[in-house]
Formats: structure tokens, C-alpha cells, sequence
């Protein structure tokens, strides 16, 4: 499920290095006040056997604001989701940012004029055709084609061979961090954006949207589709379009 907050600027762009950052600590600055054994929890140890972090958020979008190159475009009326496939954790965001008037993302002031609950597609054949509205990113093994190792923090494109496999096992992981059925497969990528890296915490982070095809259980697929896909969701990566 995700929380979706319809916001309002007076900005005009958002700095490249506040469209993501900013999210990850909104998240816990909320749970820190309204759940906070929550809040900690997650911050300390993480969820299940993976000890994984099971939230992600997209960056602020304002379809109305005026483009400019290199810029990332703000003002006007906007939206900006957080999401979760634990109940306890969406309750907590929206009863905490129902409270709230404005969000400091990242040095942008954001008011808030709304929010709402959405639920994710049924998914009742079992199948997701899923494309992310920011990069997918996933850690490699390191090794270069003729078996060189490189640095073990190796970034890995959807264009590259390990790719499939390591986002496979992040599909997994997944399920057995909420237990749910694990038998969910990549299918197929019918689509892969240019590359992009957002800074979040220490360095930037490269990686690039996709649109892929899952089969799995609905409930897992439903609970993908509320956590994001690949690993760092929540610092905004891999947040799957509405």
C-alpha cells in the first residue's frame, strides 16, 4: 500500500542532490514521533532473515512545472508517495504526516494539502508488468567478463549479464523478509532507461528505471509493487510507477 501526499511549492527546481536523499530520513523523522519502537526497529535491525528495510518512496513529481534542461523541474501542485507492503508501517506515515503541514525535502518546502491510501492492483493471475519511475540499482559480484575482481560496491546495469541474477535473488529475499511464497521469477525487461545516479548518504548511486515482467503469487507481487524493486528502496530507488 502506498501513501500518497499531494503537496504545493513555490520552488522552481529541486537540487540534483535532494530529488531522492531527502526521503529516507522523512521516513524515519515520522516513525521516530509516531511509531517510534517502529522506527527503531527498522533503523537498527531491519525486517526478517535479510534484515532488509521493507519501505520506499518515490521523488517529488510536478507534471505542471516547467521544464528546463539539466534542471530537476518543481512549482505548482505535486505528488510524492512512500510506500510499504507492512500495514504497520503505511499506518504510521499516514497518521504521521496527517499531522504535518509542511516537509522539508532537502531544503524544498513542500505544504501539504492532502493525502491518500492507495492499493495495489489485484495482480490475480499471478503475473506484474512493473516499470519504475527512478533507478533500479543492484550490487555485482565485481568480477569483470575475464574474471578480473574489481572493488566489491560494483554497480551493475540492466544491460549486464549478472544483472537478471542478482535482481532475481533481491526478488526473494524479499518474499522471505515478509513470508510470503518466494516463487517469484523475472520474466522478462521489455524496457531499460538511460543510465542515472543520484546522490544519497555517502556517493552516488547508478542505476536505471526498467520495466519488467514478474510471475509470482499475487501477494508477493502486490507486495513488490508497494516496496519498489532492487535493492536501496528505501533512499528512493527503484519506486514503481502508479
Amino acid at each position: 500500500m502506498r501513501v500518497r501526499l499531494a503537496v504545493v511549492t513555490a520552488a522552481e527546481e529541486v537540487p540534483w542532490g535532494s530529488v531522492l536523499a531527502p526521503g529516507r530520513g522523512v521516513v524515519y523523522d515520522v516513525l521516530g514521533r509516531v511509531a517510534p519502537e517502529l522506527g527503531r526497529r527498522l533503523h537498527e535491525h531491519g525486517e526478517g532473515p535479510h534484515g532488509m528495510a521493507p519501505f520506499g518512496h518515490g521523488a517529488p513529481v510536478f507534471s505542471s512545472a516547467r521544464r528546463r534542461p539539466g534542471r530537476y523541474a518543481a512549482g505548482g501542485r505535486g505528488v510524492v508517495e512512500f510506500g510499504s507492503p507492512v500495514p504497520a508501517i503505511v499506518e504510521a506515515l499516514a497518521a504521521g504526516f496527517a499531522e504535518r503541514e509542511l516537509l522539508d525535502w532537502g531544503g524544498v518546502a513542500l505544504r501539504l494539502m492532502g493525502l491518500g491510501l492507495v492499493e495495489p492492483p489485484e495482480f490475480a493471475d499471478g503475473r506484474a508488468v512493473l516499470r519504475t519511475a527512478t533507478p533500479v540499482v543492484m550490487k555485482g559480484s565485481g568480477y569483470s567478463p575475464d574474471g578480473v575482481r574489481g572493488p566489491r560496491q560494483a554497480w551493475v546495469l540492466p544491460t549486464e549479464l549478472e544483472w537478471a541474477g542478482y535482481f532475481q535473488g533481491n526478488l526473494r529475499r524479499k518474499a522471505e523478509t515478509l513470508g510470503l511464497d518466494a516463487g517469484v521469477s523475472l520474466e522478462s525487461v521489455s524496457w531499460v532507461g538511460p543510465k542515472r545516479s543520484f546522490s544519497v548518504g555517502q556517493g552516488a548511486k547508478p542505476g536505471a528505471a526498467v520495466e519488467v515482467e514478474l510471475s509470482g503469487a499475487p501477494e508477493t507481487l502486490r507486495a513488490l509493487w508497494s516496496w519498489g524493486l532492487g535493492q536501496a528502496n528505501s533512499a528512493g530507488f527503484g519506486w514503481v510507477a502508479a
